[in-house]
């Protein structure tokens, strides 16, 4: 048994049996999700029906939860708390085109989150497609959802317009946010860029889980040696579902132009050197701590490599009138449409 343990094909067979159990897994967690959503959804809709038929008020709800935890002791989810949420849920998604096919998608947890924080249904729509596409957890959720990562994605600037290309486009776009929120890194408003990058190296799970959760770590001061010399990329990330990496510059200063003729300089020699086949072109984000949003527009407007350029701050609290700068609805559903 030991000397077939060792063998080379029998580990390959064995990592195969794995992932084909993992996958049995997931599929059966995602039937048992889509039924108890389906479930929720007839049982808003029958007690929504009721009520307009009988004009049954709130005794509704109360009686049907006592009644069904009578029924079923051993099934949760008929508290009167959850099923005034499964009425109210039905309310939220019938009759919406875009959302309601949507609503399977994702757990009765997750939707909870969603439904308490989120105020139109175009927020809506970005967490849920946004779930559903990176497999946010509920934890990483509630991250995404309290750092206002709609508003701070919607509004990034990036040139990837005309860098990236189509099939991808918007998939990167949504990777990329105008703003990251680094509240848990132990810093003082004045640090090095050096201070900032050992912080992040210590919270390594929070910062991957600000930059999207769909990203994993390949490496810190990321050697690069081009002519002869050696240059360093300050955190190397790869991106699992746009498959390339991605190239982050951190900078405790305001936005400089120079730094994308730099940020271009990188992506090159990762594209030559350290792109494996297959994979898409990386992507280079700078980090800063301010910039003017007019000098960035210009500095990216003849760059030929894909770069985004963003802020950070250490507290989460944000401008009460952002959204006020968000675009226009049907820009934002076109972009939505291809989470």
């Amino acid at each position: 048994m030991t000397k077939l343990k060792a063998n080379q094909h029998y580990g390959q067979f064995l990592a195969s049996i794995k992932e084909r159990i993992r996958k049995a897994q997931y599929e059966a967690l995602k039937a048992v999700n889509k039924e108890l959503i389906a479930l929720y959804w007839d049982i808003g809709k029958m007690i929504v029906d009721r009520q307009k038929k009988h004009g049954w008020g709130k005794a509704i709800v109360e009686n049907l939860a006592e009644d069904l935890q009578k029924e079923f002791p051993g099934m949760q989810g008929f508290s009167t708390r959850n099923i005034w949420y499964i009425r109210d849920f039905f309310l939220l998604y019938n009759g919406n085109k875009k959302l309601q096919p949507l609503v399977a998608e994702i757990s009765w947890t997750k939707h909870l989150i969603i439904m308490a924080q989120c105020k139109d249904d175009l927020e809506r729509e970005f967490y849920i497609r946004m779930t559903r596409k990176f497999g946010w957890t509920k934890n990483v959720l509630i991250h995404q959802v309290e750092g206002k990562t709609y508003e701070t994605t919607i509004l990034n600037q990036t040139n990837f317009n005309k860098t990236v290309p189509e099939k991808i486009r918007n998939q990167a776009k949504l990777a990329v946010k105008d703003e990251y929120t680094f509240d848990f890194l132990e810093l003082g408003e004045e640090h090095s860029e050096r201070e900032l990058e050992k912080a992040i190296m210590s919270r390594m799970d929070r910062f991957l889980r600000e930059m999207g959760g769909a990203v994993t770590f390949v490496g810190s001061q990321y050697r690069l040696e081009v002519g002869g010399q050696e240059y360093f990329v300050d955190i190397l990330l790869y991106h699992r579902h746009l498959r390339c990496l991605i190239a982050l510059e951190l900078k405790v200063s305001a936005f400089l132009p120079e730094y994308v003729g730099k940020m271009q300089f990188y992506l090159t020699a990762l594209n030559r050197q350290v792109k494996a086949p297959g994979e898409n072109a990386p992507i280079g984000i700078i980090v800063c701590k301010t910039k003017n949003k007019t000098v960035v527009e210009y500095a990216l407007a003849e760059a030929n490599k894909p770069i985004g350029v963003a802020t950070y701050k250490m507290t989460t609290k944000l401008p009460k009138d952002l959204k006020k700068e968000l675009p226009a609805p049907e820009q934002v559903g076109r972009l939505l449409q291809e989470i």
